[in-house]
């Protein structure tokens, strides 16, 4: 039997040893690596919304291992919607829950689900959200922003000071504005009514000063900041659904180990679609309380809504490519008419 050279198991074992350190040395930096991202939101503190995002938060920790943590800042601390925007372009903010305002600030192709009485029922709403939204993630991305889900805070009304039940009603109304939405702004002027531009950190003390005398807004923001104290009138007339986004920029999320990508934006999704669902549910409970606190409801009959809905459309022209782009406002109203001729199908 021949003879091993005396040296040849040392230098084996030795390159063995050396090779296994080598790839845990480099496997130790994948284990390592911890991502922090920071989310802001003009969400209040302590509200529902904002509880979820903490279980959101808490859920991202169970799914990465401790890798990614999300860090939340509520309440509008970072900023208005504006803000959020312009600080993930600048990399000092990764991450936020956006408003209609923030939303348009990347790609006014959102307000094609925005158009004022488009829509009648959630059910029509949702049909046209389903089918615009491979387009609308395709335009954020293009603009280097990552769509982890989207989220919905219900319909969105008119508060105000006084009752509005007309156009006319609305026209005598200095109406807030979101500031840095100059295309919305521009838009409300064009139809006669007096918009305010103000970030819309500002609303209540605008409400309480006289600045604003009503507000675009849902039954839940209006319980939640309390507006319905300075603007005790709330039509009864469901305008458009508020949308909200929750969004990533994509410098930051390309931080995020890639294997963990698509767990974590599930689990964005569905705690998204939990927003959606308790918002909608929660909406007449709402508007119940807030009239047992001394709200008034003011009925919109069958004449003032049609007079709502000719204002609105002949302000068509003036919304397209203006407000909305004309390719996604067509695409829109092409997707609502085809569930409209589904739903009254034999």
């Amino acid at each position: 039997m021949p003879r091993l050279r005396p040296r040849a198991l040392p230098i084996a074992a030795a390159a063995l040893a050396l090779a296994l350190a080598g790839a845990l040395l480099a496997a130790a930096p994948a284990r390592a690596q911890k991502v922090t991202l920071k989310m802001a939101t003009l969400v209040p503190q302590g509200s529902s919304w904002h509880a979820t995002l903490q279980e959101l938060a808490a859920r991202w920790q169970e799914i990465s291992g401790g890798r990614v943590t999300l860090r939340l800042y509520p309440g509008g601390v970072a900023g208005d919607d504006g803000d959020l925007v312009r600080k993930m372009r600048l990399g000092t903010l990764d991450a936020a829950l956006l408003a209609p305002a923030g939303l348009a600030q990347i790609d006014r192709g959102i307000h094609a689900l925005l158009v004022p009485l488009a829509y009648r029922s959630y059910e029509e709403f949702d049909a046209v959200a389903a089918g615009l939204e491979p387009r609308l993630a395709a335009s954020f991305a293009a603009k280097g922003f990552v769509v982890l889900a989207w989220a919905d805070g219900g319909w969105v009304q008119f508060f105000a000071k006084s009752p509005v039940a007309t156009p006319r009603d609305l026209a005598a109304q200095k109406l807030f504005s979101w500031s840095g939405d100059a295309p919305t702004t521009e838009l409300w002027k064009a139809a006669g009514f007096q918009p305010v531009p103000l970030p819309s950190t500002e609303i209540s003390t605008a409400l309480q000063t006289g600045l604003v005398t009503a507000v675009a807004t849902t039954p839940q923001a209006a319980v939640l900041l309390q507006w319905n104290q300075q603007a005790p009138y709330l039509t009864d007339l469901p305008w458009a659904v508020l949308v909200g986004g929750l969004v990533v920029s994509e410098r930051s999320w390309n931080k995020v180990p890639p294997e963990l990508r698509e767990p974590l934006a599930a689990a964005a999704r569905e705690a998204a679609q939990q927003l959606s669902s308790q918002t909608r549910a929660s909406a007449p409970e709402h508007v119940a309380a807030m009239v047992q606190r001394g709200l008034t409801l003011v009925p919109v009959d069958a004449a003032a809504r049609q007079e709502w809905e000719r204002r609105v459309e002949d302000a068509y022209p003036k919304l397209r490519d203006a407000f909305v782009p004309g390719a996604m406002l067509d695409a829109a109203l092409a997707l609502r008419d085809a569930h409209r001729a589904r739903a009254t199908a034999p």
